[in-house]
């Protein structure tokens, strides 16, 4: 591929880290995505709903989308989206690190999209990575 060719597409890393204020509203809008979603199959709703039920991770994964951060943007066409969730422990007074060389082990980058990595500890907020 030419330069020309490559430099046409970008890669953006958006990270951000959610305090779960009320699960219960969480999970009740998600439930409310899921049953209005026309598109999804009802044996892929019912697990959906069972999911987003136990884990808030998974609950938030299914209300962001990332189309909608670029749909208003001039110029662009999004080309291909992931985004996964997983519950952290968060502590508000560690350094954050950012970009693409920090070490993040616990964050793979080829999980599915919209799924959750929480490990079932408790946690103190979500991440969501686009």
């Amino acid at each position: 591929m030419s330069n020309d060719e490559t430099s046409r597409f970008v890669r953006l890393h958006v990270e951000l880290v959610m305090e779960v204020a009320d699960s219960d509203r969480l999970t009740g809008a998600a439930l409310d995505h899921i049953n209005g979603d026309p598109s999804l199959p009802e044996e892929e709703r019912g697990h959906a709903r069972e999911t987003v039920q136990t884990d808030p991770a998974e609950a938030l994964a299914y209300l962001v989308d990332p189309f909608d951060l670029v749909e208003g943007v001039p110029g662009v066409e999004l080309t291909q989206a992931s985004w996964s969730s997983e519950e952290i422990d968060y502590d508000a007074d560690a350094e954050w690190v950012l970009g693409h060389d920090a070490e993040d082990d616990d964050f793979p980058e080829d999980d599915e999209p919209g799924t959750a990595g929480a490990d079932g500890t408790s946690a103190d907020g979500v991440r969501v990575r686009f």
